[in-house]
């Protein structure tokens, strides 16, 4: 298990570059399946992520899917 504090920090900076184009989704989906273990409320917010990310989604909406991408990875650092 690791640092809360810095869990969050990574995920609010993952969030904010796949916001605004600075980093694609591979990385992102890459940087969500290499998650380990965390306590609860963030243990289960990365499972949900990481389930979400695992598939390509290609069929999706390129909108909707980054609006839902972006949801899973604020609600890593804001559980």
């Amino acid at each position: 298990m690791k640092n809360v504090e810095d869990l969050t920090t990574s995920a609010k900076t993952m969030h904010d570059r796949y916001a605004s184009g600075r980093m694609d989704r591979e990385i992102v989906r890459q940087w969500v399946m290499g998650l380990s273990m965390y306590p609860e409320p963030y243990g289960r917010h990365i499972q949900e992520a990481a389930a979400w990310f695992k598939p390509s989604r290609d069929d999706m909406d390129p909108v909707e899917l980054k609006i839902a991408d972006l949801a899973r990875l604020q609600a890593i650092y804001r559980p």
